[in-house]
């Protein structure tokens, strides 16, 4: 599916901090989680996640500390702070209300396209009749 880029950043904040509420996390690991909850239809790359997580540092919701991988090799983790928990719960209501209005939006073009007995063209002469 092809998401496009504004939707994808408007949903990065909060599905990244929603992540790193599971439990602290690396780059590499959160991107492979943002597939997993997905169900492959977003695929982050390096150039999206790392400028957000350093965002949300500097805007105090994430830390990050070094750490030693099962490999030995050195790796950043990030951790969600308490305002990054809070966040989350304001995250939640935005997207409970733009969610909410869009499924009473689509609604109503769905119960438009019933009456008019047809798809979307039928909707939109009947639009254009009014």
């Amino acid at each position: 599916m092809d998401i496009p880029k504004d939707l994808v950043a408007a949903s990065a904040a909060p599905l990244v901090l929603s992540i790193l509420a599971e439990g602290d996390s690396y780059g590499y690991a959160i991107i492979k989680r943002v597939g997993e909850l997905s169900g492959g239809d977003l695929e982050w790359t390096d150039g999206l996640l790392y400028p957000l997580l350093h965002r949300l540092e500097r805007q105090g919701l994430v830390d990050s500390r070094w750490g030693a991988s099962d490999t030995g090799r050195r790796r950043k983790y990030y951790s969600l702070t308490p305002q990054g928990d809070t966040a989350i719960t304001q995250h939640r209501a935005q997207w409970a209300a733009v969610s909410a209005a869009l499924e009473a939006a689509w609604d109503r073009t769905q119960t438009q396209l019933r009456a008019a007995g047809a798809g979307p063209a039928a909707l939109g002469a009947q639009r254009a009749l009014a």
